[in-house]
């Protein structure tokens, strides 16, 4: 369970700002915790996932057997503002049961409490950051995401991970800033070995994991700044923290290896996208440079080289109620003949140019109730493939069902998607909101 220590910050500044409000005639009151509660509303959904592995296959020591995943949730959305609009809190949770290993757990999505002074707003707690153009495909947009989940075949929205901070952002008209502040890491959710195949160099030798330090002088930091200039959104993004995966792995012996010691290597992240509507449908375009700080030569093999990120999507409406969405995905590693001269023997090197194109097609009928797609991804470069179909049918306003398939395959066991041929699964959601 992941708790939000900034939301506390914000009601203890909520409950006492009053006091001070006489010294500065020119900021406004804020409210106190009970007007703010006159204002609650409570939703939520009833959530029931059963994932099922097609292939046959069993991870060693597998705990699921042929089930990925067998869960039930209840969530549980808190929401209130005051009157005016300009002091607000939110809470989304849910209850949760893994029937895989029987026990019970609370999963904290979002907490956090905002107030708007004018142009300026500010959030802290726990909050889901979404930047970024891509689908599924992500330059800019560095904050944590829930692999897991998605392979597992939850629905879409447990993709992004919260984290917990200060953000603030500042509207006019010349331009628009949004800075967060991320005192306490998040790293991505992988899907975990006792459920999963997939590729791991180090399988025979015990693994360790080390997150970055928890110090206030070690935070990560985010900036944005975004604007409309001639009909397009632009935005220019920086990043100074980690990579969000355990892509630094050192061994305590090179010879003969004992341990593995996974750790988040230092990560900075320059980039900028642009949309615009371009002839029926919207084009968009995303680039960036990951600047790797551990490893500016490129010839530490234990730390990822830094990397160019491209892409392109274009999606458009081609008949009534179907849409379709292209894409355009490239990473080009950087110092490339460092790379490869310092790769250990035994490890397979990565080409210096991974391309991947992806496709979404979407189909709504029968008012709007059904709902067919289909995403799909090839691996230009690695010659591996994703594939995800899903039919969903809202049963009344409140009652939803879905069935879909996760299906994985390549060449080689040691590519991006290839390394999960052997995890194809089907999955059903069903969904009642209250």
């Amino acid at each position: 369970m992941r708790t939000a220590p900034l939301l506390l910050l914000t009601v203890m500044a909520l409950a006492g700002a009053g006091a001070n409000a006489e010294e500065s005639a020119a900021v406004p009151e804020p409210p106190g915790l009970a007007e703010l509660t006159r204002f609650f509303e409570i939703h939520g959904f009833l959530l029931g996932t059963t994932s099922i592995r097609t292939t046959g296959l069993r991870p060693s020591n597998g705990e699921g057997g042929d089930f990925v995943l067998g869960e039930g949730r209840v969530r549980l959305d808190v929401n209130g503002a005051t009157e005016s609009g300009d002091a607000l809190l939110l809470v989304k949770g849910d209850l949760l049961y893994d029937a895989i290993e029987r026990d019970f757990s609370v999963d904290l999505r979002e907490a956090y409490g905002g107030y708007t002074w004018g142009p300026l707003d500010l959030h802290s707690g726990r909050q889901i950051i979404t930047w970024g153009v891509g689908d599924l495909f992500f330059i800019s947009d560095v904050f944590p995401k829930d692999w897991d989940s998605f392979f597992s075949g939850r629905p879409m929205e447990y993709l992004k991970l919260g984290v917990d901070a200060l953000r603030g952002r500042y509207s006019s008209e010349f331009l628009n800033v949004e800075a967060l502040w991320i005192p306490l890491f998040t790293p991505d959710e992988l899907p975990p070995a006792d459920r999963f195949f997939f590729f791991d160099p180090f399988s025979a030798v015990p693994t360790q994991e080390e997150e970055p330090t928890r110090r206030l002088s070690n935070p990560e930091l985010a900036l944005r700044l975004y604007r409309r200039v001639m009909d397009a959104d632009l935005s220019v993004y920086v990043y100074r923290g980690f990579w969000r995966l355990p892509r630094g792995a050192r061994v305590d012996d090179v010879g003969m290896p004992t341990v593995v010691t996974r750790f988040f290597p230092k990560l900075s992240v320059y980039s900028a996208s642009a949309q615009r509507s371009f002839g029926e449908g919207v084009l968009s375009l995303e680039a960036g440079y990951y600047d790797s700080r551990q490893d500016r030569d490129g010839d530490d093999p234990a730390i990822p080289n830094s990397q160019w990120r491209f892409l392109a999507g274009y999606q458009r409406q081609l008949w009534e109620d179907f849409t379709a969405g292209f894409q355009t995905y490239s990473e080009i590693i950087d110092d490339y003949s460092a790379y490869r001269d310092s790769l250990p023997a035994g490890i397979p090197a990565q080409d210096r140019l991974q391309e991947v194109l992806s496709v979404r097609l979407t189909q709504l009928l029968a008012y709007q109730t059904w709902k067919l797609s289909l995403f799909a991804a090839y691996g230009v470069t690695d010659d591996d493939y994703f594939i995800q179909p899903e039919v969903s049918w809202r049963v009344t306003d409140r009652l939803g069902l879905s069935i879909g398939s996760n299906v994985f395959g390549g060449g080689s066991s040691a590519t991006a998607f290839g390394q999960f041929e052997k995890n194809d699964n089907v999955f059903v959601n069903t969904r009642f909101d209250f």
